[in-house]
């Protein structure tokens, strides 16, 4: 049995260190060698038996099982259950401590297993440089650039920025020091790093902004950890790639959508796997418009109930970045649309995206005038993006055996709720999350492909209905707060927009 053994020392606190290594399936986030990773099943990510399944860099796939995991003790324990590479009786186990001599983590990393005869030496070296070693060092350059994010600079002039792909690349960004309001967000200094494997380094010219930000920043959702860059989608030019980046290459006009969060920046570097290039067509403005808010209405509207002709569509807020484009989608599919807004001026909008009914608030529930609206036989799907305020007007409104797509919650948590009575109708009811649908390269490309056709045939148009420099993203989150925007909000770096005066 051959036994490999490896340890460094992280300049970190080791919260930070173990912050990032207790997720159990959030290794292709930062270790070089893994390009995707996803759970079996509905287990946790840091659930005792939860298996992950992950491809590596060079195409070679595993299955690794989580044995035990220890917060207080800093640890865990997995086992290789299958894999390409002959790795037999595989268990590892990675710990950390406290280095009492200033504020450092000791990281040790140690396994054991099987090898065919005559190949000891060359896997125990796979595995104590190409993943022990190589982990050490992602991750040690992971919580520096964190470190460096967390600089705060208020400097009125362009940053200064240098091309040469082996130095950082200087920048600015809008980043938080603590969950909380609009106020938390500040200008920083960030560098972006070069490219490691698998990476790509932007400059970035377009920023989406969604709600998931304000999620993200006052701390609802569980993705950004201060001190940190909010932001989830951006388009930019490739300034330099990584080893193993073969769908890229510099100059070229690219786009994301995806986590982990960092978009709200004017240079990043990046995993390159769900960056995917941007047709001549398509602008960069709206790209980062149309991106996630896209990506989100296509597989809505195609995967997650596939919409057909004559169907009656619910679309809560019709007027904004997702609803005008599942306003618009589903009125080519054939679909009786029917939109559910705060205000006329709001259901005018509606109407010119497709909507041909409008419900706005009134003597009369929602469900209703959708009763009205379809002679008593209600929706058959529901795309319901506000959640708390809703949940049981939405279930009121499905027709017998309707679909009801929870996929946002702007007035709060629907709480939790009692599925016998959904026995009435026999009603459906889907929570997607958007990572679930995107995660892989493969369905990036089928998305986007359908969504830039869908563009570029004018099946939609993308209206971005408010532009902020970078510098005033603060503004763009109140404004979203407050229901104040129409269509989609882009935030544009400073530096770039002063250059195209």
């Amino acid at each position: 049995m051959v036994s490999v053994r490896r340890s460094t020392v992280i300049e970190a606190p080791i919260e930070a260190v173990w912050e990032i290594l207790r997720d159990f399936n959030g290794h292709d986030r930062w270790h070089p060698a893994v390009r995707r990773s996803h759970l079996d099943g509905n287990k946790r990510t840091d659930q005792i038996s939860a298996i992950r399944n992950f491809e590596l860099t060079e195409g070679e796939n595993l299955r690794e099982q989580l044995l035990s995991m220890s917060d207080k003790d800093h640890s865990f324990r997995y086992a290789i259950v299958e894999s390409d590479i002959p790795l037999q009786n595989y268990i590892a186990e990675v710990s950390l401590k406290r280095v009492t001599d200033g504020n450092c983590t000791f990281w040790s990393w140690t396994s054991k297993f099987d090898t065919p005869r005559g190949r000891e030496q060359e896997l125990a070296q796979l595995v104590a440089e190409g993943v022990y070693e190589a982990g050490f060092e992602a991750v040690r350059s992971r919580l520096t650039t964190t470190r460096t994010l967390s600089r705060h600079s208020f400097s009125s002039s362009a940053p200064s920025t240098q091309s040469q792909s082996g130095t950082a690349l200087s920048g600015m960004a809008i980043g938080i020091n603590r969950h909380g309001g609009p106020e938390e967000m500040h200008a920083i200094e960030v560098t972006a790093a070069p490219p490691g494997p698998g990476e790509v380094r932007l400059r970035q010219t377009a920023i989406g902004v969604n709600y998931i930000d304000v999620y993200c920043r006052s701390g609802y959702f569980d993705l950004l950890k201060p001190p940190g860059v909010p932001g989830m989608e951006a388009v930019g030019i490739v300034e330099s790639v990584g080893e193993g980046v073969r769908h890229l290459s510099p100059g070229q006009r690219v786009g994301y959508a995806c986590p982990p969060v960092g978009a709200y920046a004017s240079v990043r570097t990046m995993s390159a796997a769900l960056v995917v290039p941007l047709p001549d067509d398509i602008d960069d403005v709206t790209a980062a418009a149309a991106l996630l808010k896209g990506m989100a209405a296509e597989f809505l509207l195609h995967r997650v109930h596939q919409v057909k002709k004559e169907d009656v569509v619910l679309v809560y807020a019709p007027a904004g970045g997702v609803g005008r484009i599942l306003c618009q989608w589903a009125n080519s599919l054939g679909a009786k649309v029917i939109g559910a807004t705060s205000n006329e001026e709001k259901a005018r909008v509606a109407r010119a995206e497709g909507a041909h009914h409008v419900i706005l608030p009134g003597n009369r529930s929602l469900e209703e005038q959708v009763m009205e609206i379809t002679k008593g036989h209600g929706a058959d799907v529901i795309f319901d993006a506000v959640g708390k305020d809703s949940f049981d007007h939405s279930v009121a409104a499905l027709a017998t055996c309707g679909h009801l797509v929870s996929f946002g919650q702007a007035s709060g948590d629907i709480g939790a709720r009692d599925i016998s009575s959904l026995a009435s109708k026999s009603v459906t009811i889907s929570r997607p999350n958007f990572g679930h649908y995107t995660d892989t390269p493969e369905k990036v490309a089928a998305i986007t492909k359908r969504l830039f056709d869908a563009i570029r045939r004018h099946v939609i148009t993308i209206e971005v209905g408010q532009q902020y420099p970078l510098s005033r993203a603060a503004d763009a989150h109140r404004a979203l707060e407050a229901r104040e925007t129409t269509g989609s909000s882009v935030l544009i770096p400073d530096d770039y927009k002063k250059g195209q005066k």
